[in-house]
């Protein structure tokens, strides 16, 4: 009765702290997951506004950045009409070649600010002809843009004449072909016009004399030396000629074209200078640098005539379209296509969305004085916000802790399973060294080795334990009336058959064959003494000498007195008891073996 009732009390205690802690749980569990609710539902909000808004920014973001670089040229007091030229060709040109049309409007700034005066289509002429040029000489566009001013310096006269739009065609299809012909690149063109400087144009030397004349020298040097030397002829041909009694000039004054002055040089020195004619020159002309000009063109008239007549003949673009046309690449210009269309979406959209975006940036700053106004009001509201976040951070800060919890008891189960995978593996293997050891044995004890080798142990092992426990075993054993009985009986069977044997020898019959052996024995007897005889007569050795002994006076009847009745084993057996089992062993020790009479004495006296 006492027992159910502690039963009774202890299933009410449990019922009674089992019912509020499952409450608990309900509500801890219940609160988790409206947080875990909340924060996924703010979450994809969230990631709903932002991505609508990466959206929006992506789409408008390659507009941005082409109205951003018109912004730019904008600032140079470029008009409104040559702004949507250079936009419209920016983007015909990326979709053409392959390029980004926000490089090529970065471009038309840099042309706009080296070369004053470009007006309606002249910035979107200049533009496109340079970025033509540089993907036909694989040059990149600020060099290009570099090349086009300094060009434009040097021929502005040429350029105002011919118009500034077919002028720069004109530059950047010569280049080009300059480039095809002599194996050159835009870089050593535009390095090559840097070095000479105005010098050319100033002597009345037209673009296409002085492109002939780099190109051709650029064969064995770089652009810059080939202007460097290309600048020492100039700034020395009206001395040479005095000097060297030619006319250099025209009836004007104005230099030769340089066929003419090589032509006349030619024939003063022939088609090759050697030292003394290279120093003359070098005399000459004040510099070794247009002798070495010279030199390298003074043989090749014919071909620098040629090229002078090729780069003449180029008026236009074509042979700069032709030559960055082959190395468009497709994809390149699918990706361009396809940002194109994103500027021209972006372009059409963005008016729209300015006002928009500015109003919102102007309610912003309306919200940012109201800050400055209302200060309290600030603070209030920051604290509210404050508030928001504080509470959003204990309920993730609770989620997580109940996540970390999930996580740990997950990790705990991981851990348990391992070791218990580990303690099986461990498990196993032991019964696999057990089944090997019960093998092994099982081996062991089937080879007949093993056994001949225990027997031999168990043998040593008895025989140890017999000489360790000896007098436990004589104590147990020997000294007992059993033993004693059965020694006794040894010694009367022993006489029995002394007496027996003693009885035969005596009998005549034995005497009557004893004789019988003995003869027939004599004749071996005489001839091993004969075959001895001869041995020693060769001198052949016969090994130590054996000879039988005499009866020794030890074997004779006087002792036999002296023998108690009961044999030599009773009394040496009667000694040993009566001395505290102090044991004697007797032996005969003969120098020869014993004689068949010396066994019968030996027997007699062991027999009394």
């Amino acid at each position: 009765m006492q027992a159910l009732e502690s039963l009774m009390f202890t299933i009410g205690l449990i019922d009674q702290v089992s019912r509020p802690l499952a409450g608990i749980d309900q509500n801890i569990h219940r609160m988790t997951s409206n947080a875990r609710s909340g924060f996924m539902t703010a979450a994809v909000g969230a990631a709903g506004l932002a991505g609508a808004g990466y959206l929006l920014k992506s789409s408008l973001e390659p507009a941005l950045e082409v109205n951003a670089k018109l912004g730019e040229v904008a600032s140079l007091g470029v008009a409104e009409e040559a702004l949507g030229k250079l936009n419209a060709t920016a983007l015909k040109f990326s979709v053409e070649y392959g390029e980004s049309a926000a490089d090529f409007v970065a471009a038309s700034y840099d042309i706009q600010s080296a070369i004053s005066g470009l007006n309606g289509t002249e910035l979107a002429s200049f533009t496109n002809a340079s970025g033509v040029l540089a993907k036909a000489t694989k040059a990149d566009t600020g060099t290009i843009t570099d090349y086009m001013g300094t060009m434009f310096s040097l021929f502005e006269k040429q350029a105002q004449q011919m118009g500034k739009s077919a002028w720069v065609d004109m530059v950047a299809g010569r280049t080009a072909t300059a480039v095809q012909m002599f194996k050159t690149t835009g870089q050593k063109m535009s390095s090559a016009f840097s070095a000479i400087g105005s010098n050319a144009t100033a002597a009345g030397i037209d673009m296409a004399e002085q492109m002939a004349i780099l190109g051709t020298l650029q064969a064995s040097m770089s652009g810059s030396e080939a202007g460097t030397k290309y600048n020492a002829f100039l700034a020395g041909v009206g001395k040479a000629q005095d000097k060297l009694g030619l006319k250099f000039t025209d009836s004007q004054g104005r230099m030769l074209p340089i066929l003419q002055i090589l032509d006349k040089l030619r024939g003063k020195f022939g088609d090759t200078l050697d030292v003394a004619e290279s120093d003359a020159l070098t005399t000459a002309f004040g510099s070794d640098q247009a002798t070495l000009l010279i030199k390298n063109l003074i043989g090749k008239t014919d071909g620098l005539a040629k090229s002078m007549d090729a780069l003449g003949d180029v008026k236009g673009i074509d042979n700069a379209n032709r030559m960055a046309s082959a190395m468009v690449d497709p994809f390149q210009r699918w990706a361009a296509g396809i940002q194109a269309v994103r500027i021209g979406l972006g372009q059409a959209l963005l008016p729209v969305l300015n006002p928009l975006i500015d109003s919102l940036a102007d309610g912003l700053g309306e919200v940012t004085r109201w800050t400055q106004m209302f200060p309290n009001l600030t603070r209030v509201v920051g604290y509210a916000v404050l508030a928001v976040i504080g509470l959003t951070a204990v309920s993730g800060l609770f989620t997580l802790a109940m996540g970390l919890g999930k996580t740990v008891m997950v990790g705990w189960q991981a851990v348990m399973l391992v070791f218990n995978g580990v303690m099986k593996l461990v498990r196993l293997t032991l019964l696999a060294g057990q089944a090997a050891v019960w093998l092994f044995n099982a081996a062991l004890w089937a080879s007949p080795i093993t056994w001949i080798v225990a027997a031999i142990l168990a043998l040593v092992g008895v025989v140890m334990a017999a000489i360790y426990y000896w007098d436990e075993i004589k104590a147990a054993v020997m000294d007992t009336a059993a033993f004693q009985g059965l020694m006794a009986l040894i010694d009367t069977l022993t006489q029995g058959w002394a007496l027996f044997t003693a009885g035969i020898a005596d009998s005549p019959v034995f005497r009557i064959l004893k004789a019988g052996v003995e003869s027939l024995m004599k004749p071996f007897r005489v001839l091993g003494d004969a075959i001895g005889w001869v041995m020693n007569k060769l001198g052949i050795d016969q090994g130590p000498e054996q000879t039988l002994p005499s009866a020794a006076p030890a074997l004779g009847a006087p002792k036999q007195d002296k023998v108690a009745a009961g044999g030599i084993n009773q009394q040496i057996s009667s000694t040993a008891y009566n001395r505290g089992g102090n044991t004697y062993h007797v032996g005969i020790q003969t120098a020869q073996a014993p004689s068949a009479g010396q066994l019968d004495e030996y027997l007699e006296l062991n027999a009394g």
